[in-house]
């Protein structure tokens, strides 16, 4: 499926503003909601478009355009914790400051092609995800501040991310935002959790850790993040039926939190207790 079919009103936007002059496409970019791979996929084509030398059309084979599809164009670049590192960065979990210093001296220089820096997170398999706090954290934003609000011609930003919150508001204020809704079906199983975390808003304070200790116990059958995502789930369910309910919603961002620290190396037994102090009244 083209994705002028999944998303015509967006390919509709920035097609528009890349071939009128009356709408000028914005040169920092956020994108957030559930569909990293939408987002990513969304990036590359807005890339293609700005750096495409011939009639922008979907099946356009120009050198650009499919050094772009085999994401291999010099000059469209992903930022993430493991794309595109100088060779004296050891951070490993991070966007660095030292990333940062790269882009700004590349910017020093002319390029003929049209650059567009493209920020995410990305596993060792080459899974999208979204930024946030830990892993785009405020020192790095900050030094990437004034490119962002002075850019030169020629140059894009994009930020994927799911929440906008997630990302700097700095960041924020100085880029123009789109939700990108997922068309992927979603599964809200949470069977593994069922009897264990079920009905956690009427558990007694008294019994914290050992409703802990029990999801612990279950990481020895389960990943600590199949265990996160299925109480998610079914808070999302419970939410889904009370939708004005605030405190399922700040439920959700806060499992979406210990989702992060799973994938930052935290105690599994250390999650486990810090969701539960929050969660349970």
């Amino acid at each position: 499926m083209l994705l002028s079919d999944k998303y015509p009103f967006l390919t509709k936007y920035f097609t528009q503003a890349l071939n009128t002059k009356t709408r000028a496409l914005p040169q920092s970019l956020l994108f957030y909601g559930n569909d990293f791979q939408a987002q990513y996929i969304l990036a590359l084509e807005i890339a293609r478009l700005l750096n495409c030398k011939r009639d922008k059309t979907d099946d356009c084979d120009c050198l650009d355009c499919r050094w772009i599809r085999e994401n291999s164009h010099p000059a469209v670049l992903t930022i993430s914790k493991i794309d595109n590192k100088p060779e004296d960065d050891e951070s490993k979990t991070v966007i660095s400051i030292k990333q940062s210093q790269m882009i700004k001296e590349a910017l020093v220089s002319s390029s003929e092609f049209h650059r567009v820096y493209i920020f995410c997170d990305k596993d060792e398999n080459g899974n999208i995800s979204g930024l946030n706090s830990l892993n785009f954290q405020a020192e790095t934003a900050n030094s990437l501040l004034k490119i962002i609000e002075e850019p030169q011609a020629g140059v894009t930003f994009i930020f994927l991310t799911r929440y906008i919150d997630d990302v700097l508001s700095t960041i924020i204020s100085r880029s123009q935002c789109f939700f990108v809704p997922s068309k992927e079906k979603i599964s809200y199983d949470y069977s593994i959790i069922e009897g264990i975390f079920t009905n956690y808003f009427n558990f007694e304070r008294k019994n914290i850790f050992e409703i802990s200790q029990a999801l612990q116990d279950l990481s020895k059958d389960y990943s600590v993040l199949e265990i996160l995502s299925a109480i998610q789930n079914y808070i999302l369910i419970l939410l889904k039926s009370n939708p004005k309910n605030n405190n399922f919603i700040e439920h959700i961002k806060i499992l979406e939190t210990a989702k992060k620290q799973a994938t930052l190396g935290l105690k599994s037994i250390n999650i486990f207790d810090d969701i539960c102090l929050k969660l349970i009244n």
